[in-house]
């Protein structure tokens, strides 16, 4: 496949000087477009019921025969890191872990018995929490299980988020063994005052180590998740931390911003407030660490990640191949997601479900037999067509009309008239280019291209209510 052209990223020198007004004005609160509806907009009103129907429907439909994607969430961490929001459950027993399996299995014959068969898989991620929680025979147990309901196709991407506090070179080798080709350490920083700060202290040489474990095992790619805006980072320390990054050589890194929100998470409340860099410190950071990682080699893929010239993200989005899921950027084709565990998602035909987010609740609904399912969505006929306008800009910068068009069987430019009016903004802050054939993202739009994506969000533009949101810089 020829490589697209129109895929750029924003330069060192764009990223240094942005423009204080556009920042004031585009570095707001916004979505990061794993779905469209996002996750805020799902209803209890998508239950059981209607995560049932929208699998029958499936069954009779072409999507059957279509690779699947699997996630699986533990929810399990030993100890608390204070920055976190994910939905964990903090605890030193690890036999939670073997009671927790016994609800997976449960769940995982759930969907064995709707589906039918054993159909195939293309992609397989353990998130948490911290799935390393769980201890090597239950992870071989786990894998098993899912091996025995899923066919594990050849090539199949299976990734698991690792704690380089709770493995081992032998975990590691454990992993491989079990089919896992690709691992994400959990860094944040490296300074160890920031460490101290957050509560998750791992020095440098650690995970230094299990880089070079991983490497002499053959992992496909190795990540390195970073966070921008924790206590008392500051220009010199997080620079520290960057060149320390380089210096490991990930294939991939994915670089959060830090969202302060101690009213709704109970775990930020232990950290001051008056140690949090500022807005403009913050901005420095990611600014920093942008044309840190590509002027050391990475490509930007877009909003937090970046790669390595030869990984198969980057390869992907030269190609115009690029996909955009609950875990991120992917190189898998859009499909349908299975979701396992407290708190997970599935994406099923033009529905999303998430399960219930407490132990009890899940546990109660499948010890009953029934779909564990708390909330979702039901996408209805523009939801569909904004999601592939959204997933177009964010995944390859650029909106196609005849594209559209032609899948949609609507005239874009018509459909879309007030939000092509609403770019108009954008393109005088130059972050788009509106043509008679497509709407494209220059590479200063890259920077912030939630922002672009954000005016096709019928539902945000309908309740402005930024504070659900981490900060885009």
């Amino acid at each position: 496949m020829a490589e697209s052209t129109h895929l750029r990223s924003p330069s060192a020198l764009s990223v240094q000087f942005l423009p204080p007004a556009l920042l004031d004005r585009l570095g707001a609160s916004g979505p990061r477009y794993t779905s469209y509806p996002t996750a805020d907009r799902f209803v209890e009103a998508h239950g059981p019921a209607q995560h049932q129907a929208a699998l029958m429907q499936r069954d009779q439909g072409p999507g059957k025969a279509a690779p699947l994607s699997v996630y699986v969430h533990v929810p399990f961490c030993e100890s608390l890191c204070y920055y976190c929001a994910c939905n964990k459950i903090v605890t030193k027993h690890h036999e939670r872990g073997a009671e927790y399996l016994k609800l997976l299995d449960a769940e995982i014959e759930l969907w064995a018995r709707h589906l039918g068969g054993r159909p195939a898989v293309s992609q397989v991620h353990l998130g948490g929490g911290t799935p390393t929680f769980l201890s090597d025979e239950e992870l071989s147990w786990l894998t098993a299980r899912l091996r025995q309901s899923f066919d594990w196709l050849p090539g199949i991407e299976a990734s698991v988020e690792i704690d380089p506090r709770t493995v081992t070179r032998a975990r590691l080798a454990h992993l491989q063994q079990l089919g896992f080709n690709r691992i994400s350490y959990g860094v944040q920083d490296f300074d160890p005052r920031v460490q101290q700060a957050v509560h998750r202290v791992q020095p440098f040489e650690q995970v230094e180590q299990l880089m070079k474990d991983a490497r002499e095992l053959g992992f496909a790619s190795v990540n390195l998740d970073l966070i921008c805006g924790l206590p008392l980072q500051t220009k010199t320390s997080f620079n520290a931390t960057l060149q320390q990054v380089l210096q490991l050589r990930p294939d991939r890194i994915a670089l959060y911003a830090y969202a302060h929100l101690p009213q709704r998470f109970k775990a930020q409340r232990r950290i001051h407030s008056a140690d949090i860099p500022t807005a403009d410190v913050r901005l420095h950071l990611h600014a920093d660490a942008i044309a840190t990682f590509m002027a050391g080699g990475y490509e930007h893929i877009g909003m937090d990640h970046f790669a390595l010239p030869g990984d198969a993200l980057a390869q992907a989005k030269r190609q115009g191949r690029l996909h955009r899921n609950f875990q991120g950027y992917a190189v898998q084709p859009d499909g349908d997601l299975i979701g396992l565990g407290v708190s997970a998602i599935s994406r099923v035909g033009a529905t999303y479900a998430q399960n219930a987010k407490t132990i009890e609740e899940y546990t109660d609904a499948l010890s009953q037999g029934q779909w564990p399912v708390q909330r979702g969505i039901a996408l209805t006929r523009d939801d569909l067509l904004r999601r592939a306008v959204i997933m177009a800009l964010m995944c390859q910068g650029r909106l196609d009309f005849d594209a559209v068009a032609s899948a949609h069987l609507i005239d874009p430019k018509q459909y879309f008239a007030h939000e092509l009016e609403l770019l108009r903004s954008q393109e005088a802050d130059g972050l788009v280019q509106v043509s008679e054939q497509a709407v494209e993202v220059t590479p200063l739009g890259w920077f912030f291209v939630r922002s672009v994506a954000a005016v096709f969000d019928r539902h945000l533009q309908q309740d402005r209510a930024r504070e659900r949101y981490s900060k885009i810089i």
